[in-house]
């Protein structure tokens, strides 16, 4: 049964402009720039420049010669968008002028050259296209992740065409033979072994190193699972083989690539530059913070604009064009006025929540030691400068600071703490640092286990677990004592 009641409720909802603020606050300098330049486009009463003082003489000077212009302004013909783009553009140069444009270079992708390598083989119009259809399904580590059989039954449901899995995998063996060695290659194992077969079969590449490839080879193909585990003892017994002997096959595999779809300059990703959002400097004892004046543009509202607005305002009775050119106006003024009060507030949010971060961490960005680091979360930030935990966050979201010691990412000075035994709080940084020099320093034939890093850690005064001394290790990317064995 439907109903109609009168509730009244108190929400709270964000503002379109609230929105906006928030993103702009979040963005990194380079994403800031592209949002200027964006804006600047769309909206034509914001302009790049220091505001001018009206009281200067050359500011009333220019006041009067705007508003000259502003009397022969057709706003009518401004507004006017039916006139063909031909009409604006100019083409006056001749046909033999030199075109000194420089063009964007764009290379052979990683896929392409391999499809290009298949004009070199011999092989049937069914075995070429189901090769290039097989190149289309690998990842950019040069990898068939996908399951011979499902790309069967997707030609099958998908295009209509029916083949045997034979027949894939008679394809398959050509791509693998292309360059660089490796692609096409199911998993790791696959991988490495297609690479020391292609050294096997290079009478130069096998030169003096044919008994460490064929040890290399047998270990991959026999004793697999004893090689990625580090159980150089059942290696050594399985082959019947000295530590050197081993120690050369083992070399022999770590010169292999194990993505060989990256070894190409065409499949590298693009490298992004980091543009540091402040810069830091010491004195002895003082600390200068600067904000990156690519994050404070000088933006102004048209003084155009502005008179034009209080023109049409002040013209008495208007008709319906006027009214809609002043809306148009307004709109585009009270744009502008909000967009340079939103980058103004994002300064100083941004330099008022570094400042605080700054002044927590005085005793680190003096000495530059990760162990004076202090324990840091995003409330203590919050607190200090009487803002919300998500400002704070947003603030530290891919921001860099330049300081004497590295260009560092904000939020690599939010930490944890943990207990000492004299009753201090520690970071979770001093902690990681101590434990990557236990690691650095440890005899690589027996690494430390987590369990003794945990003990070495307590020895020293930090009440630290072992599943903690676990979780910070794989935090650093460090794999367990077991894979960090060596000969």
């Amino acid at each position: 049964m439907l109903k109609q009641s009168l509730q009244q409720k108190l929400l709270q909802k964000l503002s379109p402009q609230q929105i906006q603020l928030m993103k702009l606050l979040q963005v990194p300098t380079l994403e800031l720039e592209a949002r200027i330049k964006q804006e600047l486009e769309a909206n034509p009463a914001l302009e790049e420049g220091v505001e001018v003082d009206p009281s200067l003489d050359e500011f009333e000077e220019g006041r009067e010669e705007a508003s000259e212009a502003l009397q022969e302004f057709d706003f009518d013909e401004y507004l006017d968008d039916e006139t063909s783009d031909y009409k604006l553009s100019a083409r006056n140069h001749g046909a033999d002028v030199e075109d000194r444009d420089i063009p964007l270079g764009s290379g052979a992708s990683f896929r392409e050259l391999l499809v290009e390598q298949l004009a070199w083989l011999d092989l049937s119009d069914v075995t070429r296209a189901l090769a290039e259809h097989l190149i289309g399904h690998l990842d950019d580590d040069g990898y068939l992740r996908r399951d011979l059989e499902s790309i069967v039954n997707d030609l099958a449901f998908t295009q209509g065409i029916d083949i045997k899995r034979e027949a894939l995998e008679e394809a398959l063996v050509s791509v693998q033979t292309l360059d660089p060695a490796g692609v096409g290659a199911r998993d790791l194992r696959e991988c490495l072994t297609l690479q020391v077969h292609r050294k096997l079969q290079d009478e130069e590449a096998r030169r003096g190193r044919e008994e460490a490839l064929s040890r290399a080879s047998s270990m991959l193909s026999l004793h697999y699972d004893a090689f990625t585990k580090k159980h150089y003892d059942k290696l050594q017994a399985a082959l019947d083989i000295s530590e050197d002997e081993l120690k050369e096959a083992l070399e022999e595999l770590t010169r292999l690539n194990p993505k060989p779809g990256n070894s190409g300059s065409e499949s590298s990703r693009t490298i992004q530059h980091v543009i540091p959002d402040f810069t830091l400097g010491v004195d002895g004892e003082d600390i200068v913070l600067q904000i990156n004046g690519r994050n404070a543009p000088d933006l102004r509202i048209s003084r155009t604009y502005r008179e034009m607005m209080d023109t049409y305002s002040e013209g008495g009775k208007q008709d319906r064009a006027t009214r809609e050119a002043l809306a148009f106006v307004k709109q585009k003024v009270d744009a502008a006025k909000w967009f340079v009060d939103a980058i103004a507030q994002r300064q100083h949010t941004l330099l008022k929540t570094m400042q605080a971060i700054v002044d927590h961490q005085r005793a680190y960005f003096l000495s530059g030691d990760e162990v004076d680091l202090k324990p840091m979360i995003l409330k203590d930030i919050a607190d200090r400068i009487g803002m919300d935990i998500s400002t704070v966050s947003r603030v530290a979201n891919s921001k860099y600071i330049q300081t004497p010691y590295g260009t560092m990412l904000l939020k690599s000075f939010f930490s944890e703490g943990l207990s000492t035994d004299s009753g201090e709080d520690a970071s979770s940084h001093e902690v990681k640092k101590i434990l990557k020099d236990a690691m650095d320093g440890e005899d690589k034939r027996k690494p430390l286990s987590d369990e003794k890093l945990g003990i070495l850690l307590n020895a020293k005064g930090y009440n630290i677990a072992r599943r903690t001394v676990a979780k910070y290790r794989e935090q650093m990317g460090i794999p367990v004592a077991r894979l960090r064995k060596e000969l």
